[in-house]
């Protein structure tokens, strides 16, 4: 089989350090990457813009929200109002003549900024106070959003996103802005999986599991939670201002309520905690298990000749978020991340019957 060890010996602490030590995992890394890569020639138009394009984009969103949550062990149900804040910024920015390049790179430190001045009043709780807080941001940032007219142009308006130029270059197609998503996607990813390999990583870890304890060891708890707030907060700005330029190609305030945040953090826990691909498999799941399920309904009503309102439709999602949440907390604690990975375990030895410890 593929997944073997056999043969595969450390010898120095290069090697040992490898992300991928198992050779299939390489190749199957850089078959997803050029499969991602070449999609859009293979793919209509409906199935990129309206399901490759999102994954890509949330999934990032995610690994953003798991650095803090899953890496750092913080509760964090405001991760919408991070989003928006990187959206608005970026496209204010851009439409002053800043690059767009450099548009996201301010959507991503305006929201670290205000993400670091609320995760430094709210790390003085821990818990379900920490998410009650993190929730009050929520709360701020909307009203503000909706109630200063100056950055989202009022409650009902719309700011259209400027048109995209990379290297002064425009971006007009489709493929173009899954593109720009797709490389944004990439570099979050190397980010997080080398973090784990890092001291900022292991520490994390460390304040994760006994704050008090990594603090007996010499690792500030205060000091690496803002960090990770910092971290995370800046990847979803980025996120959010990735979202609203090559995604919806405008911004409202209705496109991050607390209902996304729930989206957010249901991604993180179904794909699985502290885990990278996780990430990608929660934002799919949950991205795509709407689709199909509003899909089922619709079809079991008409076929049943059922009365279902669109009401019932709208809220299938959400009550499918707290179902995933429930039942993967129940059943897998871990998520869908371990699952694939009792699977990979389970080729390590195939056909033998032998437990891998």
């Amino acid at each position: 089989m593929f997944y073997r060890l056999a043969g595969i010996r450390h010898t120095s602490y290069r090697s040992a350090r490898r992300l991928f030590p198992v050779p299939f995992d390489r190749w199957l890394l850089l078959a997803v990457l050029a499969l991602a890569v070449v999609a859009p020639f293979f793919l209509s138009k409906l199935h990129l813009n309206s399901y490759l394009l999102p994954w890509v984009i949330w999934a990032t969103a995610a690994l953003g929200l798991n650095l803090l949550m899953g890496f750092a062990g913080q509760i964090h149900l405001g991760y919408a109002a991070v989003m928006a804040i990187g959206a608005y910024t970026a496209i204010h920015a851009v439409r002053a003549g800043v690059p767009f390049e450099l548009g996201l790179i301010a959507g991503g430190l305006v929201s670290s900024v205000i993400g670091l001045v609320f995760g430094a009043a709210a790390l003085r709780v821990k818990g379900l106070y920490l998410a009650v807080t993190t929730l009050a941001m929520q709360s701020i940032v909307d009203w503000i959003i909706v109630h200063v007219p100056v950055i989202s142009g009022g409650s009902q308006a719309t700011l259209q996103a400027p048109a995209i130029r990379v290297l002064g270059q425009p971006v007009l197609s489709d493929e173009g802005r899954y593109w720009i998503a797709l490389v944004v996607c990439v570099l979050v990813t190397s980010f997080l999986l080398n973090t784990r390999r890092t001291s900022f990583g292991r520490a994390l870890v460390a304040v994760r599991e006994k704050d008090f304890a990594a603090a007996i060891i010499g690792v500030s708890p205060f000091r690496y939670k803002l960090l990770a707030f910092w971290c995370s907060s800046f990847i979803g700005g980025v996120a959010g201002a990735v979202l609203a330029f090559c995604y919806y190609q405008a911004v409202t305030p209705e496109q991050f309520h607390l209902e996304v945040s729930i989206q957010a953090v249901a991604m993180v826990i179904v794909g699985g905690l502290g885990s990278v691909l996780g990430s990608f498999f929660g934002a799919g799941l949950v991205l795509l298990a709407p689709i199909f399920l509003n899909n089922l309904v619709g079809w079991i009503a008409a076929t049943l000749s059922l009365p279902v309102g669109p009401e019932v439709l709208s809220h299938i999602p959400l009550v499918l978020y707290g179902g995933l949440i429930v039942g993967f907390l129940l059943f897998e604690p871990l998520g869908l991340a371990k699952i694939y990975d009792n699977l990979r375990n389970y080729f390590y030895v195939w056909p033998f019957r032998h437990a891998r410890h």
